[in-house]
Parts: structure tokens; C-alpha cells; sequence
């Protein structure tokens, strides 16, 4: 008897687990770097790979990072807000091209619209390993002194951009 309870309890416990974790939203996806000092990088520029940005050029300044791609179909959901959110004028947006081609993604940027202040390249990915990206689009919110207040996992949505950003934007520019 005792040698068939102990797989059965285990199973138990196994399923426990598993409804717990179907329970949880994966775009929730708790990220350790929030909190934490924005990860270096001094990449080229997309447009012009003569210039390059580093996150020391935007201190003082609370800013998005948008890590996007040509061959992304979410990237295309949500672009149509990051272009209405540029246009408002709430907060500067710096785009992370990352592991794209040059030509596909100024291509992609010419016909659907240039929301971004400056766009660097990641074309070898590098530097989203270091931000720890999933997957693209991400987006990070990243305060004057460098540190990141928050990481959205997938595309950003007008509910999530009018009651997570927009708010912390407001609260840090206090």
C-alpha cells in the first residue's frame, strides 16, 4: 500500500503546479532587471550606422526602449499605438531593432510610419540577452536615472498603455 501512495501523492502535487501555473498570465512574466540599472550598450544607430546611442546619452530623461522587428507580426499589431503615443508627445520612444536585417527593417519603418526618436540595431541580439527579451515587441520603461521601472512582454494595448505606462510615466515625471 505504502509504495503505491507515494507516486500518487507526487502526482498530486504535480497537479497542483500545473493548474497553478495555467492560472497565471504569460505576459506577466516577472522580469528581474526591473528595478535595476538599465543594461549598457553603445550600438549603431539604424538610419545611420555612422552614429551610435548608448543609454548614458539619455540620462536625465525618462524614456521607452522598444525592441522590434521587420519579421515580427505582433510588432505590426502594436505599431499603430507606439505611432499615436509618439505623436502625443508623453514620453520620448528609442526603438531596439533586434536581430533583423538593415535594409528589411528601414524598409518596414518607411511604409508603416517612424514612431521612434532614434533606433539602434541589435542585429546579432546581443544586447537583448542582456535585457533579457523573450521575444519581440518588448517594451521598457526606463527612468532619469537609468533604472527600469517596467518590462511589457508582447505587444503594448491601448488598456495596458492608458492603466500600467501612461500612469507610471505621470508618477516618475513627478
Amino acid at each position: 500500500m505504502n509504495k503505491f501512495l507515494f507516486p500518487v501523492v507526487l502526482f498530486l502535487i504535480l497537479v497542483v503546479f500545473l493548474a497553478i501555473g495555467l492560472t497565471r498570465n504569460p505576459h506577466e512574466i516577472p522580469s528581474p532587471l526591473v528595478g535595476k540599472t538599465a543594461p549598457s550598450f553603445n550600438l549603431p544607430l539604424l538610419d545611420d550606422p555612422n552614429k551610435r546611442l548608448a543609454p548614458t546619452d539619455l540620462k536625465g530623461q525618462i524614456w521607452l526602449l522598444n525592441v522590434w522587428a521587420s519579421w515580427c507580426t505582433s510588432c505590426a499589431e502594436e505599431h499603430p499605438l507606439l505611432l499615436e503615443l509618439s505623436r502625443s508627445g508623453k514620453v520620448p520612444l528609442y526603438g531596439m531593432n533586434y536581430k533583423d536585417q538593415r535594409g528589411a527593417a528601414l524598409d518596414w519603418l518607411a511604409r508603416q510610419g517612424n514612431p521612434y526618436v532614434a533606433t539602434i540595431s541589435d542585429s546579432d541580439g546581443r544586447i537583448g540577452i542582456e535585457y533579457g527579451v523573450y521575444g519581440v515587441p518588448e517594451t521598457y520603461l526606463i527612468d532619469r536615472l537609468g533604472v527600469i521601472r517596467y518590462k511589457q512582454i508582447g505587444p503594448m494595448t491601448p488598456q495596458g498603455l492608458k492603466d500600467r505606462i501612461l500612469p507610471l510615466i505621470t508618477e516618475l515625471q513627478q
